[in-house]
């Protein structure tokens, strides 16, 4: 694995294992963090970033500050976090879409096929994930690697290998779905949802509110209310993901407030590249 990289100054790398001994859960979203996807992660994919004075990404306050206390004192705990075994009851799916051009520019690791020059990638699917109405869904349910015929297929839909196999680990074992039924619904999931004409390969980085960019999706899904539609934002400023909710049989679903919302008045749309 590369060493880690940290943009904040006086930050540090801790391991996805020591972030799970002290409360980690694959958080979403953090006020001022850098985000990845692999892990949830900050720059490396593989380790999540922290520094004294803010975690880039924490469940909550508490665990922030646990962070920091740890890395001051210079310990982290080794112990493994027990994971559940299969399937696990959830309410929803979140079909998470993350922008590209966002991701590329916050990272180090760059995947050549998604970030490199030329390449025009706008949308990709970051995941399916089971969802909870009042909390995040289940997750690490046990079960074994992704076969490299799925990964080959899927590799159209989420940019890499490494990726698609934290996907499954992560969230697909927990649906009581085979790793070929889950990953066929994680296509069906996509190829359900158009990409509106202005965000499939824009030249110009625009300004837009979460709620224009919300309206959108629903204008060109009239299948989507509003309410399924939700918006996330990296740093306040720029649009990270789109997410839609999804029932089991992926109809439309009403988000919940853990499926998470940008609270900034207007972020700015990233052009691909």
């Amino acid at each position: 694995m590369r060493a880690a990289v940290c943009p904040q100054s006086g930050a540090a790398a801790i391991s996805k294992r020591a972030a799970r001994s002290i409360g980690y859960r694959d958080a979403r979203e953090g006020p001022r963090g850098f985000r990845g996807r692999e892990g949830r992660i900050c720059v490396s994919r593989g380790t999540l970033c922290a520094s004294g004075t803010h975690a880039c990404y924490h469940p909550d306050m508490r665990v922030a500050i646990l962070i920091a206390a740890l890395l001051f004192s210079g310990t982290l705990s080794g112990a493994r976090k027990k994971r559940a075994a299969g399937p696990q009851s959830f309410d929803y799916y979140l079909l998470t879409l993350s922008w590209a051009p966002d991701f590329c520019a916050q990272t180090n690791s760059k995947n050549p096929a998604e970030c490199g020059p030329g390449r025009k990638v706008g949308f990709v699917v970051h995941g399916l994930w089971p969802q909870g109405e009042t909390g995040r869904g289940p997750q690490n349910c046990g079960g074994s690697p992704v076969s490299q015929s799925i990964v080959q297929t899927m590799l159209k839909y989420i940019p890499t290998a490494s990726l698609i196999q934290h996907e499954w680990q992560t969230h697909g074992t927990c649906t009581g779905l085979s790793a070929a039924d889950y990953f066929a619904l994680v296509r069906k999931a996509r190829d359900s949802v158009k990409i509106p004409s202005e965000f499939q390969a824009p030249t110009r980085a625009v300004t837009e509110s979460p709620a224009q960019i919300e309206a959108a999706f629903g204008a060109a899904n009239s299948n989507l209310p509003k309410h399924s539609i939700r918006t996330s934002c990296s740093g306040g400023t720029l649009l990270q993901e789109v997410r839609v909710c999804l029932n089991k049989d992926l109809s439309p679903h009403a988000c919940s407030t853990s499926a998470g919302e940008c609270s900034a008045p207007t972020i700015q749309v990233l052009p691909v590249k």
